[in-house]
């Protein structure tokens, strides 16, 4: 029992919103969705070598995966690779563009790191696949180490965190899991059974926020910043946000990203969480243009704020 548990289920202190059904017969028949194109040509992409000491290697895949390449420790962000974002990898929203990156050419991954049980971030036919091919130590909410039997990691192999639990791995590498405003499902067990969050990476050179999906929480982002420091760099979701009345409880606008940019305190944010899979009504490209109108009237410069396109590296 926490503010985050009831004892069986978790929850977003400072008001916790459940959407039924209702709600979503509501949205799909009010909805104005704007049309996705069916594909998008990528240009391939090699992933480019790393051996800079003191630094981090931030490569955007797709989606909200990211592979971050610290000195001595490779980490794989919500890994998906699968054609779908449902069950089974087949079912569901279908991608729109190849992962920015082939899964054959990742280099060794020493940690997965889960930030909740939703199929575009948890995708198990990807997560078999790793543990299959690279052995992780993965690492979870509260809640999921059913779930990671399922994809095949060994009990030894799984790490479940609360907010603000911390693990170290590989290379000195103290890994924290932050609170987030979001929800959990799916198919396999009860609605908020699993807890959800991000990530806070520290080395004695770098710090690195992966927020995971959240809605914005002004209590959540401010409380990381005091607490662990500002970060180096942070990536933040800036898609899947309209429309707002259903989506704002759980997933921020690029106006809100902006602002947890700013509370955060962040040397440079990147946007992740567009572009893959349609889940919510915006045209494709509008977080891109909705996230560069907010940072226009925030002062925040093209270098403080970025988007990579799938497969870029910035280091």
């Amino acid at each position: 029992v926490s503010d985050h548990c009831d004892g069986r289920r978790f929850l977003n202190p400072r008001g916790h919103v459940n959407r039924t059904w209702l709600d979503v017969l509501k949205w799909r028949r009010t909805s104005k969705a704007h049309p996705w194109p069916k594909s998008v040509a990528l240009d391939p992409q090699s992933l480019p070598p790393f051996n800079a000491e003191g630094k981090v290697s931030c490569t955007l895949i797709n989606h909200a995966t990211f592979l971050l390449r610290f000195p001595g420790c490779n980490v794989l962000t919500d890994p998906i690779f699968s054609d779908c974002a449902g069950p089974l990898g087949r079912l569901g929203p279908r991608r729109v563009h190849p992962p920015g990156i082939d899964f054959k050419q990742l280099p060794h991954i020493d940690i997965i790191l889960l930030s909740h049980d939703h199929y575009d971030h948890c995708d198990l036919p990807t997560l078999r696949r790793c543990a299959w091919e690279h052995g992780p130590i993965i690492i979870a909410p509260l809640g999921h180490r059913a779930l990671l039997r399922r994809a095949g990691f060994e009990d030894d192999k799984i790490t479940e965190l609360d907010w603000w639990q911390n693990h170290v791995g590989t290379g000195g590498l103290t890994i924290t899991f932050t609170p987030a405003r979001h929800w959990s499902n799916r198919l396999s067990g009860k609605r908020n059974g699993r807890l959800w969050g991000g990530f806070y990476l520290q080395t004695k050179d770098q710090r690195v926020l992966f927020t995971g999906d959240t809605a914005y929480d002004h209590e959540h982002f401010t409380s990381i910043r005091q607490r662990l420091g500002a970060p180096d760099l942070a990536l933040i979701p800036i898609g899947a946000y309209e429309p707002r009345w259903f989506m704002a409880a759980q997933h921020c606008n690029p106006a809100e990203a902006v602002q947890i940019h700013t509370e955060l305190d962040t040397r440079q944010s990147v946007g992740m969480h567009w572009g893959t899979f349609q889940l919510t009504d915006e045209a494709r490209d509008e977080p891109v243009k909705a996230l560069q109108e907010a940072m226009e009237q925030r002062g925040i410069s093209a270098d403080q704020f970025r988007v990579l396109q799938p497969g870029e590296t910035l280091v």
